[in-house]
């Protein structure tokens, strides 16, 4: 009987054969020579996905060798069915999204998962270095999955090229499902959703596609709940406030499970409607709802996108009460919004607005949806005199002298 290729004796080997110690492959992918000596002595069965990765970069073979699967194995493995961005797609407990990524079997599965994870919680280096593995992937809609991780993790690094790359394959691997679906109605429905989220959240230019809402049912329930937000988005871009709510609004009220990250993205927007319809109250209820959805797991990167649009909610609701997640947070807005700027404004000179301070910058959005000084210096308990000051301040980086003008810049 042939002996099982476990992880340990596949380790052992390749060691063996490319005259690599246990110290130096510890050394290389960042952990302690004991954890190597525990596997290759099987005392421990667990290879995490982080260490199998880095097994697979420094021995220069598939993470398929590192487990010693079989062929008939990687038959099955290939077969199993892959959502794009499954984590988002998925239902877990709060404070337990790192159960279910431990819980998944397949290995590249499990590292796409991770990779998502890793965006966002905010860790965008590693997301890079984990979904940068798979944007060539067999499997179209795991390519798909690591080219938006990429591009918006590079896009964040401030590495516009690298995510201008992404971007180019999205498009690519979008007109490469196109061209190969079956012709299923599911398979549609997933083709729908992906072209419509690339036009609305990435402005990519798509081809004549259906609505979105005519297929919102043929989506797996994780799926569908992003799948209302990019039409609540949508509808939020195109100032229907009231519909974008009450897209939000009948899609949580229909929800069964928990899906932690696709839900606080929804009521975000919900936030960001309530704020634009003067409603203060049920914005912030919003606002500190996806706020104990993403906590538990540190899921912050959403909040940190959406500064600008939620005009004030992360100051009024985590600056004092959270400071350390408040900094964190406004990190991202920083660093994201600059290179949003970059990779779709190339040709204008928007890199002035770098220069506004997230508070400048909501003042300036309050002020340009007809906010007085005297209610933007109540909502983010100020003085008058500040908002001016502020407002002062806002203009001359601008270069521009009035409200009106300021309307122009910021609701354009």
């Amino acid at each position: 009987m042939k002996e099982n290729l476990t992880p340990g004796k596949q380790i052992e080997r390749l060691c063996r054969e490319q005259g690599i110690s246990q110290k130096m492959l510890a050394e290389r992918i960042g952990v302690s020579p004991s954890q190597i000596s525990r596997i290759i002595r099987e005392e421990t069965k667990s290879v995490s996905s982080e260490m199998l990765m880095g097994l697979a970069e420094v021995f220069q073979v598939s993470t398929d060798e590192i487990l010693g699967m079989k062929p008939n194995q990687k038959d099955r493995k290939e077969k199993e069915t892959y959502l794009p961005m499954m984590l988002m797609n998925t239902a877990f407990e709060p404070g337990k999204c790192r159960e279910f990524m431990d819980s998944t079997e397949d290995p590249d599965i499990r590292n796409m998962v991770y990779a998502e994870y890793a965006y966002f919680s905010g860790q965008h280096e590693k997301a890079v270095k984990l979904a940068g593995k798979y944007l060539t992937n067999p499997n179209p809609l795991m390519a798909l999955s690591a080219c938006l991780i990429y591009s918006f993790a590079n896009l964040t690094l401030n590495h516009i090229s690298q995510a201008r790359q992404g971007l180019d394959m999205i498009a690519g691997s979008l007109k490469s499902y196109e061209k190969n679906r079956s012709g299923d109605r599911k398979q549609e429905a997933l083709l729908v959703f992906m072209s419509a989220a690339s036009r609305v959240l990435l402005h990519l230019p798509a081809e004549e596609m259906p609505q979105l809402s005519d297929y919102i049912g043929e989506l797996p329930e994780g799926m569908r709940l992003w799948g209302c937000y990019v039409m609540a988005h949508e509808a939020y871009l195109n100032q229907q406030y009231e519909k974008s709510l009450g897209i939000v609004q009948a899609c949580l009220a229909l929800t069964g499970k928990i899906y932690p990250i696709a839900e606080i993205y929804l009521r975000l927007v919900a936030a960001m409607d309530a704020m634009s319809l003067r409603d203060q109250e049920l914005a912030r209820t919003y606002f500190m709802e996806a706020w104990e959805l993403a906590r538990p797991d540190d899921l912050i990167e959403g909040i940190g996108e959406h500064h600008g649009l939620l005009q004030g909610l992360i100051e009024t609701c985590m600056k004092e009460a959270y400071p350390e997640d408040y900094r964190r947070i406004i990190e991202i807005t920083y660093r994201f919004s600059y290179g949003w700027r970059r990779i779709h404004n190339p040709d204008t000179n928007e890199e002035v607005a770098d220069n506004l301070t997230t508070t400048e910058f909501t003042i300036a959005m309050l002020a340009s949806r007809g906010w007085t000084n005297g209610e933007i210096a109540e909502y983010m308990k100020m003085t008058e005199r500040t908002v001016k000051q502020h407002l002062t301040a806002t203009f001359n980086k601008l270069n521009i002298n009035n409200r009106k003008q300021l309307v122009d810049y910021m609701l354009r």
